[in-house]
């Protein structure tokens, strides 16, 4: 008890004669208390991290105004002289690219087309499905790959077009290889094997987290888009 008294009354005259050491000591730990807590914001990133939001855009029509006519000074200038029919495309191959369904986009079945786009478009489609891909990600949604339902247009596809849709204009830009339509209203959802079966997404969530994605394309100037009503597509050119 005496070494302990003994003790107590010399750390009290410590502390009186030099009082910067309680001080110091204060302020150390004051100083402690920020880096514990940045440390466990560091350790644990899943607890502050969010799906980010789905906001699509105001107006389809406003964000998507780009008509015919301004898509086509695009496709005359990024496109190929218009093919006259399949056997003209299959020799132009040098100046065409076939598109096959990949991860990120499958192309549906093609009757009015051919699955041929320029290089410049070709990368365009890929960007924009790798970015649908990203986005879905990012916003905690199922991953669904897009449907491109119509390509390149030969001559002989826009004179047989026309026959049935009197919407078909002669001078398509699809004859260019430089335009192709992506559908907002069928998606393909992509399934694990070996996974559960993956839920359901409305196909208004996915044409809203498409749009976010083709406005930032447009945005950037990689392309003009036009929403379509009746054909129920994003149809788009390169630019």
């Amino acid at each position: 008890m005496l070494g302990y008294i003994v003790v107590i009354l010399l750390l009290a005259a410590v502390r009186w004669t030099f009082p910067e050491v309680a001080g110091a000591s204060d302020f150390a730990s004051s100083k402690e208390e920020p880096a514990d807590e940045t440390t466990l914001t560091v350790a644990l990133p899943s607890k502050s991290e969010k799906p980010h939001r789905i906001l699509s855009v105001p107006s389809y029509k406003e964000a998507f105004p780009d008509t015919n006519a301004v898509q086509l000074v695009a496709a005359q200038q990024w496109g190929v002289l218009p093919v006259k029919n399949r056997a003209d495309a299959e020799s132009r191959k040098k100046e065409l690219v076939y598109i096959d369904s990949s991860p990120y986009y499958h192309v549906d079945k093609l009757s009015q087309s051919i699955p041929y786009l320029v290089p410049r478009a070709a990368i365009l489609l890929q960007d924009i499905g790798q970015a649908f891909f990203d986005s879905l990600y990012v916003k905690g949604v199922p991953l669904h790959r897009l449907i491109v339902t119509s390509v390149l247009r030969t001559q002989e596809d826009v004179a047989r077009l026309r026959r049935f849709n009197g919407n078909a204009t002669e001078n398509s830009c699809h004859l260019y290889g430089t335009t192709f339509d992506i559908c907002y209203n069928r998606y393909e959802t992509i399934e694990n094997p070996s996974g559960p079966h993956r839920r359901q997404v409305r196909n208004d969530t996915l044409k809203y987290v498409l749009s976010e994605v083709l406005r930032d394309m447009r945005e950037q100037e990689r392309c003009f888009i036009k929403y379509e009503v009746k054909q129920g597509c994003f149809h788009m050119t390169v630019r």
